[in-house]
């Protein structure tokens, strides 16, 4: 089972509790591409296998989510897991004016991530610096929002449903609360659902209990599983000869006339693996 499995999370699992089970069921090494929070759902592309071996060219795709914001209300984590630190009053909005704010968003831009993160500052993850209230400076992270969508606005429970494309380190819980506050208020991130990772589709993606539910299912599991193959093929073809092929499995430089590229690297058309292109010389850099 050596490949790429599409997960639809479901909401109160970690990404690290999905890896586990899957772990578990396949008896394989897994890996995943990018965390979703617990309160988060949507497509997680999971590794395994020798799939492991993918991640390097896996995890700076772009995302596609849908999120709500709820107005009004303000909380620590900036999503509904949070403790409340502030109620405030929501203002009339108008459908344009959401519509323009949303617009005005997106852009190549830094953004702070939020202090309840994973990310490590001096060997220490945001969020326990967070709950022991310690203060620590964090650096702004180049990201770029290339579109966002207004789907609804629900003035009666002051929520905002909206799409949103993005580029890979983006906080969608910052985003929302900088949404807000340009709409003269507060708010945070009551739900995130990711609908695309890359090439890869919510609408490709299998629950646990799917997956669990056909471990006898050869055909259900070739269908969704997929192949290094597949995972590739936005890369071009090169085909090595015989005796080239002993030099590129030892890491050794093949001169090439094709242009700097990552290539899927093929042996009487099977593949074994890629290779890099730079200055006309193919170089191996994973081996299947």
């Amino acid at each position: 089972m050596d490949g790429i499995l599409l997960i639809n999370k479901e909401k109160n699992y970690t990404s690290h509790d999905v890896v586990a089970i899957v772990k578990r069921i396949f008896k394989e090494k897994v890996g995943h591409t990018g965390t979703l929070d617990p309160n988060a759902t949507g497509v997680l592309p999971l590794l395994i296998g020798k799939g492991t071996k993918l991640s390097k060219y896996l995890i700076n795709h772009d995302k596609e989510y849908e999120a709500i914001i709820k107005l009004g209300i303000k909380t620590n984590t900036l999503d509904a897991l949070g403790d409340i630190l502030e109620e405030r009053e929501v203002p009339k909005l108008e459908i344009e004016n959401i519509k323009n704010t949303l617009k005005c968003m997106c852009g190549i831009q830094k953004q702070i991530p939020p202090m309840y993160s994973a990310i490590k500052v001096n060997g220490k993850k945001l969020y326990q610096y967070a709950r022991n209230n310690e203060k620590i400076e964090v650096e702004p992270r180049n990201i770029e929002i290339y579109n966002m969508i207004l789907e609804n606005y629900n003035e009666n429970e002051h929520e905002i449903i909206f799409r949103i494309s993005c580029s890979k380190g983006t906080y969608i819980r910052t985003v929302c609360e900088q949404i807000a506050e340009k709409l003269g208020t507060i708010g945070y991130m009551k739900e995130l659902n990711r609908l695309k990772v890359g090439e890869f589709l919510i609408s490709n993606s299998i629950t646990l209990g799917e997956l669990e539910s056909n471990l006898n299912n050869k055909e259900f599991l070739k269908n969704h599983i997929i192949s290094f193959e597949n995972a590739l093929n936005s890369y071009p073809k090169i085909e090595i000869q015989e005796r080239e092929l002993i030099k590129f499995l030892n890491g050794v430089k093949l001169e090439t006339k094709l242009q700097d590229n990552i290539y899927r690297v093929y042996f009487k058309n099977k593949l074994i693996g890629t290779g890099i292109i730079s200055s006309h010389s193919l170089k191996r850099d994973i081996i299947i």
